[in-house]
């Protein structure tokens, strides 16, 4: 079964793009491929100058740690540990004895400070989602993807939770990739990718009105 096929994009640095289509169209499986978290039967994968598919496992992961950056629509937060440690985990991984006050920084930001302690069952899905926000920005990633961003979330909540985006975003100059259903909210971002059963159908520039809409 092809899933993806004859897919040919590029991403320069600093720009956000959204990948669209329906479900099934292969959004998330790309997603995953850019990010060198699955490699393709063919074809090659550039991340931050480096060949990902050239690359074996152990090369990728340490490509994604120096690079990349996650925001999940499951969130991914690790239920034994708190706000503090879930957006220092990453960080320490790297071996940045930062790690600490990066983390407590980025909660801050995303206007958590007084949550540091709290577990993720002690957080609403919206608080939940900015934890996983300041996890991403923490360490301070070159390429960050966000897959479904606000799918778990509701209007009011998701709309907070993409201002938040866009503006740590500009403030990091970070490059964006983000997949998702919410037009409006791709046509926020400098291009739009749809894919149609695993093939790039559209790839157009959104307009200036269009991302500061």
């Amino acid at each position: 079964m092809t899933i993806l096929d004859h897919v040919d994009i590029a991403i320069e640095t600093g720009d956000s793009v959204a990948i669209v289509g329906a479900s099934g169209s292969g959004k998330t499986t790309l997603l995953g491929m850019l990010a060198g978290l699955d490699l393709p039967t063919s074809g090659q994968v550039w991340l931050d100058g480096d060949e990902l598919t050239a690359l074996d496992e152990e090369a990728r992961a340490k490509v994604r740690s120096r690079a990349v950056g996650f925001v999940f629509q499951t969130f991914q937060l690790i239920d034994s540990l708190t706000a503090l440690e879930n957006v220092m985990l990453p960080v320490e991984l790297r071996g940045d004895p930062s790690a600490r006050a990066d983390a407590e920084e980025f909660l801050d930001r995303v206007g958590l400070a007084s949550r540091l302690t709290h577990y993720p069952r002690q957080l609403s899905g919206g608080e939940q989602q900015r934890v996983a926000i300041a996890r991403a920005f923490a360490s301070r990633p070159k390429v960050l993807f966000a897959d479904e961003p606000t799918g778990n979330l509701d209007t009011t909540t998701g709309h907070r939770v993409v201002e938040l985006l866009f503006e740590l975003n500009r403030e990091s100059k970070a490059t964006l990739v983000l997949v998702t259903h919410d037009l409006e909210l791709a046509q926020r971002c400098d291009s739009i990718v749809t894919l149609e059963a695993g093939r790039v159908v559209d790839n157009v520039v959104a307009t200036t009105a269009e991302r500061r809409a």
